[in-house]
């Protein structure tokens, strides 16, 4: 009887099977963006502030019911022949219609999803980035950066094959208007 040979694993899949095997410190988010691991710790208050006074928005004014996570974990092609990127954003946003969340696993497609959300932190050049070109080739049709260095909200629209076509950036206190299905002018006043 002979041993049957395996393949050696691929760079790309070690890579991923490592990223998945983490043992995370409790609070801290582990991600898979672009072939490199990222770690990032707890956030804090006027991060979670933040985000608060957008779901806050878009749960009330938003022209469809909007059903959002918090901290939901998505599959997305990634690029450069790296293992798929496994993203956390601070949060999404999908019609309620959809009840995209519930049944799904801790790593989730990201199909049906409307608008992610991330607010700047720790690594604030993987929002404005590395996240965004993840977002773009999953085919989201709107990304929400809200950049606590630089003061503004940029929303990001038009996904295209690595990145999204179309951009518009407010500083923050000026209203930034959210295309359809939210409908409504975002009021940034409250993020100074």
């Amino acid at each position: 009887m002979t041993a049957m040979a395996h393949e050696p694993l691929t760079q790309e899949q070690v890579l991923l099977e490592g990223f998945l095997a983490l043992d995370t410190p409790e609070g801290f988010r582990a991600e898979l963006i672009e072939g490199e691991i990222v770690v990032t710790p707890p956030p804090d208050g006027d991060h979670e502030d933040c985000i608060g006074l957008i779901v806050n928005q878009v749960i009330r004014r938003s022209r469809t019911e909007m059903q959002f996570s918090g901290n939901k974990g998505l599959k997305l092609r990634s690029g450069n022949g790296c293992p798929k990127d496994h993203v956390i954003p601070d949060g999404m946003f999908a019609p309620m219609r959809l009840r995209l969340y519930r049944g799904a696993d801790s790593w989730m497609p990201c199909d049906g999803v409307t608008m992610v959300l991330e607010v700047t932190s720790t690594k604030p050049q993987a929002d404005r980035e590395a996240k965004r070109h993840s977002y773009a080739r999953g085919g989201i049709p709107l990304y929400l950066l809200v950049d606590r260095e630089a003061s503004s909200v940029t929303l990001f629209s038009d996904p295209g094959k690595d990145d999204y076509r179309e951009h518009c950036t407010r500083p923050f206190g000026r209203p930034l208007s959210l295309p359809e299905p939210f409908a409504f002018d975002l009021d940034t006043a409250d993020f100074l």
